[in-house]
């Protein structure tokens, strides 16, 4: 390993057995929880983050859509020169006499004009009524999908941090290994030194050796990438990890009542049924090219120099228009078409949906209940594997075990630990991913210790808002 590599493994290992409670070294004060570890994530991880600020952007389809409402005002100026110049011809005569013939004439003019017209539609078959119910919809949609997405989120964090810690402690079981092969490679030699084993039973020794090596190197390898993926997901390096708990208290009692729960509790269902009420709303929308439209306009101007020098005055008029749709050319009723075509879509995608979140919570569940019964069953595997490895050894000292009887003892042993860290990984990581599965994975619910983001705030702040382009937070 590289100086850096070994002291990132440095500040993970543990001491002795301790490695099997999940625990990393220096659990004092300082040590990171995984209460503490959710919190970082929830804070800080730019997937979830992004999703805010994508939930953000949607908040503004409601002030769009409600601008139908409102009137449409404009001002407007022009200004120019205009110079006329020639001569007056005979139809000047009657009016200036034969002296006018010939004469020249010239002028210029600035003529200009500043006017403003305002705008407001009355009528337009419920266009902007509908547009803003889907808008509505697509936000309360949205924030399902950022709950959705903070559940992932948290569920990752957890898993990062479990493997981490399940990898340290593989990772210094391993090293273990290697010492105790080592002694045992020095004791087999001294014995076969003083001929009581062969050659064959050193050879055995070093083999063992080798491998418990590699697998230290294994071992050091899946722990650089659990680590890398805790940066990734939490935002820190990892330091100093208490042990994981599992959160047994937010899991249902039955799977039944799981299931129940996540039926009607799950953000990827609720997600679904509000895009459901946005196709709905969008076959209103399409359908409003049918009706007649209304709307009334007024224009005010004041004009300057347009027709002769000096001159000026001011025009203004209020106009209703009703506009009549016949026949468009078909493609309105092909929108109407497609889009209740689009509405069946969505409410079979709220049934796939449906069926994705009950397979998830019964898959859920059955590996937790697995990885309960593998703890009981791994830590049976080890004592027994203990007394065994004890057993073996004094065998072998009175001559009645081989040493390859020894080493197959050992391996079994630590094959045994390694299981049984993985098991009680499983275990944890499983309780999580039911609480999740039945969509209850989020810092409100399982209380983690994190100020809390509002996605209802900022819609608060943007929805009614007529103007301005400074963002709420003052960008």
């Amino acid at each position: 390993m590289t100086d850096t590599g070994t002291r990132a493994f440095r500040g993970l290992r543990l001491g002795g057995f301790a490695a099997m409670a999940l625990a990393m070294a220096g659990q004092g004060a300082t040590a990171e929880t995984l209460d503490s570890a959710l919190a970082r994530a929830y804070a800080g991880n730019p997937t979830l983050n992004a999703q805010r600020a994508g939930q953000r952007a949607n908040d503004e389809n409601v002030p769009r859509a409600l601008a139908g409402y409102r009137p449409t005002v404009s001002a407007s100026a022009s200004v120019g020169v205009s110079h006329v110049s020639g001569k007056l011809g005979a139809a000047a005569l009657a009016e200036g006499g034969a002296g006018a013939i010939g004469r020249a004439s010239e002028q210029t003019l600035v003529p200009g004009t500043a006017g403003l017209s305002v705008s407001q539609t009355l009528f337009n078959g419920f266009r902007t009524d509908n547009q803003t119910r889907q808008a509505e919809s697509q936000v309360l949609g949205g924030r399902e999908t950022l709950r959705n997405t903070e559940m992932t989120t948290l569920f990752s964090a957890a898993q990062a941090y479990m493997s981490v810690l399940a990898d340290t402690a593989t990772l210094e079981l391993n090293r273990n290994n290697v010492e105790v092969l080592e002694e045992q490679l020095r004791q087999t030699r001294d014995r076969f030194n003083v001929g009581e084993v062969t050659r064959t039973d050193v050879a055995q020794a070093e083999a063992r050796l080798a491998g418990a090596r590699a697998q230290v190197s294994l071992a050091e390898a899946n722990l650089r990438t659990s680590i890398a993926t805790y940066r990734q997901v939490i935002g820190v390096e990892p330091r100093q990890l208490a042990p994981g708990r599992p959160i047994d208290r937010f899991v249902p009692g039955t799977l039944t009542a799981a299931v129940e729960i996540g039926l009607v509790e799950h953000p990827a269902i609720l997600s679904a049924l509000h895009s459901v009420d946005a196709a709905e709303a969008q076959v209103k929308i399409a359908e409003s090219s049918l009706y007649p439209t209304v709307s009334v306009t007024g224009n005010a101007a004041q004009v300057f120099d347009q027709q002769i020098a000096n001159t000026r005055f001011f025009q203004g008029s209020i106009v209703g228009q009703l506009t009549v749709p016949l026949y468009q050319g078909g493609a309105e009723y092909a929108q109407i078409r497609q889009a209740k075509e689009q509405v069946g879509q969505a409410r079979l995608q709220a049934e796939l949906t449906r069926d994705q979140v009950r397979a998830g919570i019964v898959t859920a569940w059955g590996a937790l209940e697995a990885a309960k019964a593998r703890v009981i069953a791994s830590q049976a595997q080890v004592q027994a594997n203990e007394v065994a490895l004890n057993g073996v050894r004094e065998e072998a000292r009175v001559g009645q075990r081989t040493t390859l009887d020894v080493l197959n003892a050992q391996q079994e042993l630590l094959s045994a630990r390694v299981s049984l860290i993985a098991a009680q990984r499983d275990r944890v990581i499983g309780s999580y991913q039911v609480v999740q599965t039945v969509g209850r994975l989020t810092t409100r619910f399982i209380a983690v210790p994190v100020a809390q983001y509002s996605a209802k705030q900022h819609y608060d702040q943007v929805k009614d808002l007529w103007y301005g382009v400074r963002t709420p937070d003052g960008r």
